[in-house]
């Protein structure tokens, strides 16, 4: 029996996170893992997805080329290089991991584990000890519509797994669901040609930001031919060789392909969860405490397993809580109200905190202040004038209770009012400091001002 004092099943950015930690903090660590490190993150989700996003703003910008005195011959878009390109950063990433884990002296366990007690845990036909703490780490995975008639099929009917490996874009994509992942797939394919549809049964794309972003992206969409239906039920689904047939509001709707973006499952089976009595909540998710611990003593969950927000960030910030608590240490605890959401389309969205939907809800007294960025001498000079900052305070104190962005480097620029909100900063505050010129983050000071009515320059 092989033996260590914390054994993590996953290497995603959940596990390898708190494997490190863990290491760091003198702990002999081993994490069990079938695939390449990195988990879905690194291999079908956040990196690769976010390459093909940069080689799509590429092929957008250089459309543009002309405008900066940039002349170039006849121009071409292929999915194919891109998406090569996509799978070498992946495979880089994943290198990078495994060095990490050499560097912190952490065993890579190849293969699926199962859960036999509460400090072991058995691979095939080994056992391993784990004298300290379990750590759940498993992930989730993308699923159909079966009940939209949608089944993955993973050739006319796809995940965002088989998409990253197509080797051209198809003429006609059908995209279902809005989120996140729809919206950044959205635009990686019609920069590269595809008739996009964009599909969602919710009353806007993103359903979970403010609605004034939803709108101007919807807006941005529209301008470049993608179909946009919101409030849309799905019916008559005819799938074949050839391609994909359904009806929305009674339209039909013919592609050649149709990509599912709707929603994930959490891993969970197969692990020895039942008979060690390790339980999920009604969605399916591993229920967990405020301290990240399971219904087992001893046995933590932590990222997608663990329920939303499903996010890399996240994960990564409960490996290190859950690494520091099996070490004896009282880390400070997660504030899950205050974690960026990050959409990589064009025009990027960011956002944190409240909405101004959910302080109408709450009736709570707030005010908000905006700034375009078509009014950003730092945005002019780039060309990149759509968006703006949207920040909404407090109205006695102005505390800041939710900011959004949506425009260039929006997932970039989040991070300044984050820091603000996790400090308990005021829009005053934030103000202080001196923002330097010309940059787009005079943007989030303006729309600070703003609030109070004191913007400079709109």
């Amino acid at each position: 029996m092989a033996s260590y004092d914390v054994v993590i099943l996953g290497g995603g950015p959940a596990g390898y996170v708190c494997a490190i930690r863990c290491a760091q903090l003198g702990l002999s660590v081993g994490v069990i893992e079938r695939e390449g490190l990195g988990g879905t993150c690194v291999l079908w989700g956040c990196i690769p997805a976010k390459s093909l996003l940069e080689s799509a703003y590429l092929a957008s910008r250089v459309r543009h080329a002309a405008e900066h005195g940039i002349t170039t011959g006849e121009l071409g878009f292929d999915y194919g290089p891109a998406m090569k390109r996509s799978r070498a950063v992946s495979a880089q990433n994943s290198k990078g991991v495994e060095f990490l884990f050499k560097k912190n002296k952490i065993t890579w366990i190849k293969g699926t584990g199962v859960l036999t007690s509460p400090k072991t845990v058995k691979v095939g036909d080994e056992t391993h000890e784990a004298k300290k703490g379990v750590v759940i780490a498993t992930g989730s995975r993308v699923r159909g519509l079966p009940r939209a008639g949608l089944d993955l099929n993973k050739t006319t009917v796809l995940s965002s797994d088989e998409v990253l490996v197509l080797d051209k874009a198809p003429k006609t994509m059908a995209i279902v669901g809005a989120g996140a992942v729809g919206c950044e797939f959205a635009d990686v394919f019609n920069a590269f040609g595809t008739e996009v549809t964009l599909i969602d049964i919710a009353p806007t794309i993103l359903p979970l930001e403010d609605g004034e972003v939803a709108a101007e992206l919807t807006r941005s969409f529209k301008k470049r031919k993608i179909a946009v239906h919101t409030n849309a039920k799905i019916g008559d689904v005819k799938i074949d060789k050839e391609g994909v047939s359904f009806t929305i509001d009674k339209t039909k709707i013919s592609v050649e392909k149709v990509l599912v973006a709707a929603g994930r499952a959490a891993n969970v089976e197969g692990l020895g969860f039942e008979a060690l009595g390790v339980r999920l909540d009604d969605r399916g998710f591993v229920k967990v405490n405020d301290r990240l611990e399971t219904t087992v003593p001893g046995v933590y969950a932590i990222g997608d397993v663990a329920g939303p927000p499903m996010l890399a960030h996240k994960g990564q910030r409960e490996g290190v809580v859950v690494a520091e608590r099996i070490a004896g240490q009282n880390p400070h605890p997660l504030n899950y109200g205050n974690i960026p959401n990050a959409t990589y389309c064009h025009p990027e969205v960011a956002s944190i905190g409240m909405t101004e939907e959910v302080c109408k809800a709450q009736q709570i007294d707030y005010r908000v202040g905006k700034f375009p960025f078509s009014a950003s001498g730092r945005a002019r000079t780039a060309g990149e004038t759509e968006g703006f900052v949207k920040v909404i305070r407090e109205a006695k104190y102005g505390e800041i209770l939710g900011a959004h962005i949506i425009g260039s480097h929006a997932t970039e620029l989040i991070h300044e009012l984050g820091v603000a909100r996790e400090n308990e900063f005021t829009v005053e505050e934030v103000d202080l400091f001196v923002h330097a010129h010309p940059t787009l983050a005079e943007a989030i000071a303006e729309a600070c001002l703003d609030s109070l009515g004191r913007g400079i320059h709109a």
